[in-house]
């Protein structure tokens, strides 16, 4: 079997566990080379990992590399996929996919114009996790879908505690919408279909430093984004339901959430890859929920870069990768953005197919694999 040739650019924190997996989990992708605009960072990953230490234009020119793993931060997002897709290199980028709707638009019709995939994460509903939802909801087990709701509420300052790695929450195209939204909208669309409009509202609150390692603690910053949505949703099947993500508020649990004519599905946190998965049944005790046993693999740990490994297994089979919703759930939040800002309801003009679902049953970690490629 050929292995496709990746290149990484970003050698940042995420970039231990995409090298720790894509070097050892996937047996259709060989890491060629890293590349990083602090140059000691992609030399300590080359010789962690044993690849090469590359700047990205060398990346770009490097014909044994297909795939461009896109690691930068948010706001070099757009630069970078550009310029690897404009070298002809197929192109998986971390969330977000750019900064701007335009930007986005622009890469989309590049990557088309050249016959090439670009794709963005979350790939975490290809997780065991949210594919055993997804064949919950497929073979009919809570009826026919009619409601969804997905709720967040994370205090910035727990994860954020220097400022200077504060640019998710301040910058523009940056915040928890866009930083964490991407994943419960790629859960729900995944389990649902596309949407079709979409409104909210949404706000900018400053915030405070409270985590008392920072060495700003006390001090007010400005926020340059959104870091409260509420949103409502309707999916072209019917479906309707809501979306809230705030920084504002007490750290509470994660909830996402499909109500059914015959049950309700409670699905895992779309920001792990697996359950639990709880289950509620019309003809039985609303108060006793059954856990479902994961039927697909890919769920304990952190599996980030399945994504990678089925594109690459796309390119093998001349299939279109699962990973198309990206730009789909990014126009979504823009729309939510631009409805609180002109009170009007957003029409997606994006259309998408729900994702070929994995085969379930591959469970064992020898077989896992041979469900990407199918």
């Amino acid at each position: 079997m050929k292995k496709h040739g990746i290149g990484i650019i970003g050698c940042g924190t995420i970039s231990q566990t995409y090298l720790k997996n894509l070097t050892s989990k996937f047996s259709i992708l060989e890491v060629i080379g890293v590349s990083d605009i602090i140059p000691e960072r992609s030399k300590a990953k080359a010789e962690a990992f044993g690849v090469r230490q590359m700047t990205n234009e060398e990346i770009y020119a490097c014909d044994e590399i297909e795939v461009v793993v896109n690691l930068t931060n948010p706001t070099s997002h757009y630069e970078v996929s550009r310029d690897a897709l404009l070298a002809g290199k197929h192109v998986y980028s971390e969330k977000m996919a750019a900064v701007t709707l335009e930007e986005a638009d622009e890469l989309c019709a590049l990557a088309q114009k050249n016959s090439l995939y670009y794709t963005v994460a979350p790939d975490t509903f290809l997780g065991g996790g949210l594919q055993t939802c997804r064949k919950i909801i497929d073979a009919g087990l809570i009826g026919e879908p009619r409601t969804a709701s997905a709720f967040l509420m994370r205090g910035v300052y727990l994860w954020f505690p220097h400022a200077e790695n504060n640019f998710l929450s301040l910058l523009p195209g940056g915040g928890i919408p866009f930083d964490m939204g991407g994943y419960y909208l790629a859960a729900l669309v995944n389990m649902l279909g596309p949407l079709k409009r979409v409104t909210g509202f949404t706000r900018q609150v400053d915030q405070v430093f409270q985590n008392v390692s920072s060495p700003r603690f006390g001090q007010t910053e400005h926020i340059d984004t959104i870091n409260m949505m509420s949103a409502s949703l309707e999916f072209s099947s019917g479906v309707i339901g809501s979306m809230t993500t705030s920084t504002e508020g007490f750290p509470f649990p994660q909830r996402l959430e499909v109500h059914g004519t015959e049950g309700a599905l409670i699905c895992p946190d779309p920001n792990t890859f697996g359950g639990p998965v709880l289950l509620y049944r019309k003809s039985a005790s609303l108060q006793e929920p059954h856990e479902i046993p994961l039927t697909h693999g890919y769920f304990e740990g952190c599996n980030r870069g399945l994504g990678v490994a089925d594109l690459c297994w796309a390119l093998e089979n001349s299939r279109g990768p699962r990973l198309t919703l990206g730009y789909h759930c990014f126009e979504a939040i823009h729309g939510i953005w631009q409805s609180s800002r002109d009170g009007i309801t957003h029409n997606m003009r994006s259309v998408v197919e729900r994702p070929a679902p994995l085969p379930s049953g591959y469970v064992r970690p020898e077989v896992m694999e041979t469900a990407l490629a199918l």
